[in-house]
């Protein structure tokens, strides 16, 4: 795979007795799924990646080193399994905090707001609040929030794990779309061979306190390594 044109990552993880270690490229605009088993480490490299953890070695973005800087100051929207969504605002209030994270916005950045609302298919619901719309709609605003970020590199926390399977199909291919209109890379956490199959170029291992280099998913399955073929059963 290309080097330097996207992330470079040569770290190590430490939580307790717990270790993960991660050496390679992604190149921007690949679509990676991050697969393995519960406790894997999973989770965590995408922390790490976003800031949220200390790490140490190196982490590159287009070959700019950018492991000291703060999550805020990173080139990396993350989006968890929670979504997070702030019960107390509206639609269009909980979109704008990406925007500005004190919610002084211009008319500009409210246009903005309400554009991506109507990508996402969402025209209308500004003043909605989030227990007011379904899953599904709630998925779709918290990846709203995220690319109104507007970073080139997305990572995703399984955001729709808890949507039925026909749900996050819908909601996978959206992100595929958009990603692939932006040129933003996305590297996303999945228990779910099937949504990686659906969704990745390329598919990340996590076992035995390693993420491995990403392989194209075809040839991944066509020929699992021991730990996907055990994952697998």
């Amino acid at each position: 795979m290309p080097q330097n044109d996207g992330l470079s990552l040569n770290l190590t993880v430490t939580q307790g007795a717990f270790t993960l270690r991660a050496a390679f490229d992604v190149p921007k605009g690949a679509r990676v799924a991050v697969l393995g088993g519960s406790g894997e480490g999973k989770s965590t490299l995408l922390l790490a990646l976003g800031g949220f953890i200390p790490v140490q070695g190196s982490l590159r973005w287009q070959g700019r080193e950018i492991g000291g800087q703060e999550p805020s100051a990173r080139p990396v929207a993350m989006l968890f399994q929670d979504q997070n969504l702030f019960p107390h605002l509206t639609l269009a209030q909980n979109l704008g905090l990406a925007v500005n994270p004190r919610l002084r916005l211009t008319d500009a950045d409210r246009a903005r707001v309400s554009a991506v609302l109507a990508r996402l298919g969402l025209g209308g619901m500004e003043g909605r609040r989030p227990s007011e719309l379904s899953g599904g709609q709630q998925g779709r605003a918290a990846l709203g929030r995220v690319l109104l970020q507007g970073r080139p590199v997305l990572a995703l926390d399984e955001p729709f794990a808890a949507l039925g399977p026909a749900l996050k199909a819908d909601l996978l291919g959206l992100v595929g779309e958009l990603a692939q209109e932006s040129g933003t890379t996305v590297l996303m956490v999945t228990h779910d061979p099937a949504d990686a199959q659906r969704f990745a170029s390329h598919v990340v291992l996590v076992a035995g306190g390693v993420a491995a280099p990403p392989v194209p998913t075809e040839e991944i399955f066509a020929n699992p390594p021991p730990a996907l073929r055990a994952y697998l059963g």
